[in-house]
């Protein structure tokens, strides 16, 4: 069953963990336990489910598991941080919710744990190393990439659509889309998703690679589609009319790309 979902992926280079955490992911590399992107996603829900049990009674121990890229010599790893990433779940399951519903779903006493967690997590100044998008791609993320780094394939059975990217060209763009729409469009939420983008990226080795994979999404798009995209040039032509204050340029790519995305999320009603 495929995961209706994208991701944003960071892979650091060894030299940005520490020493234990480097024979760790060296072993972990040489015993040939790295999962790849297209198995990564079911195997977490698999692990995470399997741990948690019949409910949230408790946060599971996972394993230390990673995507891994191999590229000129250098190894370079995007470590799923499954842990903290429960952790996160079972507090954001209890925002906006009445206390007696949060309770009974995620117990005070677990809680208690998850917020043990992320705070032990914070204060080591650990990073996560994937985003999660269900039913389709965040447009912030399309700033990081460029078309000319699409990675495309239509086979069946290895049907994927990813764009990879060096951590410094994606910080390059942050920062001039950042400034564009400061001086376009103010502190509007547009504004504040690509600054928080940009200042995760900036949490990161300067020799990491940026990964942005249509995951499970591949198999809602037909292969003229995945041949065909260009959300990021439609992303960087918005940007250079804004720049330009041309407002008509702008739009007309803004709602390109938001007509066919649409698409996609209203597969979500239809599931």
């Amino acid at each position: 069953m495929p995961m209706f979902a994208s991701y944003l992926r960071v892979y650091e280079p060894l030299a940005a963990f520490s020493r234990d955490r480097q024979r760790y992911w060296r072993r972990y590399v040489e015993e040939g336990r790295a999962v790849t992107p297209g198995e990564g996603p079911q195997r977490q829900r698999t692990a995470v489910m399997e741990a948690l049990g019949s409910g949230w009674t408790r946060l599971p121990a996972l394993p230390d598991e990673a995507y891994v890229l191999e590229t000129d010599d250098t190894l370079l790893v995007c470590p799923w941080s499954l842990r903290v990433r429960v952790a996160e779940a079972a507090l954001d399951a209890r925002d906006g919710v009445p206390s007696v519903i949060a309770d009974a779903f995620v117990p005070p006493s677990l809680a208690g744990l998850a917020r043990q967690v992320l705070d032990d997590w914070r204060s080591a100044a650990d990073r996560l190393h994937e985003q999660v998008a269900t039913w389709g791609v965040p447009l912030r993320w399309f700033v990081f990439v460029d078309g000319s780094e699409r990675q495309v394939s239509t086979r069946p059975g290895q049907r994927q659509l990813r764009y990879r990217t060096e951590i410094s060209h994606a910080r390059r763009r942050a920062h001039r889309g950042l400034n564009v729409l400061r001086k376009s469009v103010g502190d509007a939420p547009i504004t504040e998703a690509v600054e928080e983008g940009t200042r995760w990226l900036e949490e990161f080795h300067p020799r990491s690679v940026v990964e942005l994979d249509y995951g499970g999404l591949v198999d809602l798009l037909r292969d003229d589609q995945l041949t065909d995209d260009d959300s990021p040039e439609l992303v960087a032509a918005g940007l250079e009319c804004l720049s330009r204050g041309d407002a008509d340029g702008a739009t007309e790519a803004y709602e390109k790309l938001v007509t066919r995305w649409r698409e996609i999320q209203l597969f979500e009603r239809s599931n």
